[in-house]
């Protein structure tokens, strides 16, 4: 049985803090820091980045809120190099706090703040370490996830487990909602969580590595939908990719993206996988074992739009079959 332990000390009352995150999903923590004045001493981020089909360099969410707070931004390349490294130093933090920050931290960087790094990590650790927890708790039909609060070390999210909450996942939950309610979660944990460990010492308890189950990016394979699937995970592979990057299938040759799918039953057809019906405001596709719907698709090149107005411009009717 693995034991838990108590953490180093207690955390300062007022902690100086390094946050290092990017993307959307981070700013709900940034922004629950800066409002409850704790000393956020810089904030480091992933370089500005091309973006959209004009190519046009943007800087990261966590960069723009960081700047309306006149909170100063380091963008290295590389977080491990011994000039950033000094950098770091020179603030002299007693912590860093990490929320998909987009980058590996290796060990002579973990030891850089007096009390350590923490992560703010999108699952109930151990499952689903790795890069994309909230897809992959998704299309695996989980019931539940969560979020967790880890000291990190050089593992990939195998550090000891500080604090966690959990998370009921709603029946026809897409990426999309469940990344804002785990996000918003985050931000009105984080303060509290950090005032509990400066008033004692918090228990950190190792994680079970047997228990582990991973989450790795999702690829194009992941992406493509396979209608002689069942019902439950066909639409579960779309809701997983909603928004991004979409669940992908063909139509005569032509790549669509669907969303906003449920299971419409999950009765035997008599009809091939794939096979359509049109109503009013969405499609009913057949599956190996029951029907789903789909009421949103994107044709390549196109954007999103509801099933009615994309029938308006593509020739589709009942009968059709998805994934030729």
């Amino acid at each position: 049985m693995i034991m838990d332990a108590l953490s180093r000390d207690c955390l300062p009352t007022m902690p100086g803090i390094v946050f290092m995150g990017t993307p959307d999903f981070a700013m709900p923590t940034l922004r629950s820091l800066l409002t409850a004045g704790l000393d956020v001493r810089s904030v480091v981020t992933q370089p500005d980045r091309p973006k959209g089909r004009g190519k046009r360099t943007v800087p990261s969410p966590v960069k723009r809120l960081a700047l309306d707070w006149n909170i100063e931004v380091l963008q290295p390349e590389s977080v491990n190099t011994e000039s950033f490294l000094s950098v770091l130093r020179e603030r002299e933090p007693d912590l860093f706090v990490v929320v998909a920050f987009g980058q590996i931290l290796k060990g002579d960087l973990l030891a850089v703040p007096r009390w350590g790094v923490l992560n703010v990590h999108a699952s109930l650790l151990p499952r689903y370490r790795g890069a994309a927890p909230i897809q992959r708790a998704i299309l695996n039909g989980e019931a539940r996830t969560g979020l967790t609060l880890m000291r990190v070390d050089e593992g990939l999210d195998t550090g000891p487990v500080l604090f966690q909450e959990a998370l009921e996942i709603a029946p026809e939950e897409t990426a999309g909602s469940l990344h804002d309610r785990l996000a918003s979660l985050a931000g009105e944990r984080i303060v509290g969580w950090l005032k509990a460990m400066a008033t004692e010492p918090v228990r950190e308890i190792p994680q079970e590595a047997a228990l582990a189950t991973y989450a790795p990016k999702i690829d194009r394979e992941t992406m493509l939908v396979d209608w002689s699937e069942p019902a439950r995970r066909v639409s579960a592979r779309v809701r997983a990719l909603d928004p991004y990057p979409g669940a992908r299938t063909t139509y005569q040759g032509q790549g669509l993206k669907l969303f906003s799918a449920g299971v419409a039953d999950e009765r035997e057809r008599e009809h091939a996988p794939g096979h359509v019906i049109v109503e009013a405001d969405r499609l009913l596709v057949d599956t190996g074992c029951g029907r789903v719907a789909v009421r949103e698709i994107q044709a390549s090149g196109k954007r999103r739009m509801p099933v009615a107005d994309f029938l308006r411009g593509f020739s589709m009717g009942t009968g059709s079959l998805l994934g030729t």
